[in-house]
């Protein structure tokens, strides 16, 4: 089973982007995050509503 939540790094590598970049993303409000007493956590759930809506731009742009 995969993890639920991921740390900044975890997630950034997922998406293979630094870690800047995902918090730019994050600020952006593209990316949802939670936050645990003082650590940041990104659902993976997050991450794959992220790269669904990139595709469905990808086919808009397309049409």
């Amino acid at each position: 089973m995969s993890q639920l939540l991921l740390t900044p790094a975890e997630a950034a590598a997922e998406l293979r982007v630094s870690r800047a970049k995902l918090y730019q993303l994050m600020k952006a409000g593209l990316i949802d995050s939670v936050l645990i007493d003082r650590s940041r956590r990104i659902p993976r759930a997050a991450l794959v509503a992220y790269v669904d809506r990139l595709r469905g731009f990808e086919r808009e742009d397309a049409a």
